[in-house]
């Protein structure tokens, strides 16, 4: 049956720490070497969770006195919460269609750069024991499939493939967000599922990848902007800059993601 899953609202604790930071205007830019404290309330797409937790490590570390708190889920119920007024810094979205929406509700000043490229592959458990093949299994009764919902980025795209492919999908559940989908793997709960390669990569040994070459039809652009109300825009302008820094860019190659 499927499923929805309501994505997780920033915990009250973080917001309180967030609106007791800084009162810099988001637009205001920050030098490079100027110096930041306090905390920054970082929205990020869930597909990034292990690059951007390094990326916070690395920044506290470049910052002393700076904590960076993250908000990980789908890019779509993450800039729901932002033009809701959910106190964040920063908006690291999946595809710039999420963006867009929170650039459209005036919540960003400054433009959204787009730092990563990300691409979708099939993820089995680890001995294929669904025996998938390719995207036509998907379209078959038999095996167990999980996919994103539709709204958010690897939905999106994984509806892109199909159609290029010419397999109308037959999902038994659809998750939030990508990491939701890739547990679905990697507990052995379904045959096969539709997650992006750096998440087979950072699965590990407990999963599988299968290439297709539909694939390169639906290549998302991960955009990143500090944010219009950012209670700390300070810290926010300095972690959308690491973000795009040569340190950062070994990070999400040795992660699997492509250059912009």
């Amino acid at each position: 049956m499927i499923r929805t899953v309501r994505a997780v609202a920033v915990v009250g604790a973080v917001a309180l720490a967030a609106v007791g930071c800084g009162t810099d205007k988001a637009d205001e830019p920050v030098a490079a070497g100027d110096k930041v404290t306090g905390t920054v309330t970082v929205f990020a797409a869930a597909s990034l969770t292990e690059t951007f937790t390094e990326l916070g490590k690395q920044f506290e570390a470049a910052h002393p006195g700076v904590k960076v708190v993250y908000n990980f889920g789908g890019s779509s119920a993450l800039a729901e919460q932002i033009k809701q007024g959910a106190p964040a810094d920063v908006f690291a979205s999946a595809a710039p269609k999420n963006m867009q929406q929170v650039v459209d509700a005036g919540e960003v000043t400054a433009k959204p750069v787009i730092f990563v490229r990300n691409r979708l592959e099939i993820a089995v458990p680890a001995g294929n024991p669904g025996h998938i093949t390719g995207l036509a299994d998907f379209g078959k009764a038999e095996p167990k499939i999980a996919l994103c919902a539709e709204q958010v980025p690897c939905g999106a795209a994984a509806k892109t493939v199909f159609d290029a492919a010419g397999v109308t999908a037959q999902p038994d559940t659809r998750e939030s967000d990508v990491k939701a989908v890739l547990t679905k793997v990697t507990l052995g709960e379904v045959d096969a599922a539709l997650v992006y390669r750096t998440d087979v990569q950072a699965a590990g040994s407990k999963v599988e990848g299968i290439d297709f070459p539909e694939a390169g039809k639906a290549v998302n652009d991960y955009p990143v902007a500090p944010l219009a109300k950012a209670p700390n825009a300070a810290a926010a302008a300095a972690f959308v800059e690491f973000v795009g820094s040569d340190q950062a860019r070994a990070v999400f190659t040795k992660a699997g993601f492509d250059n912009p």
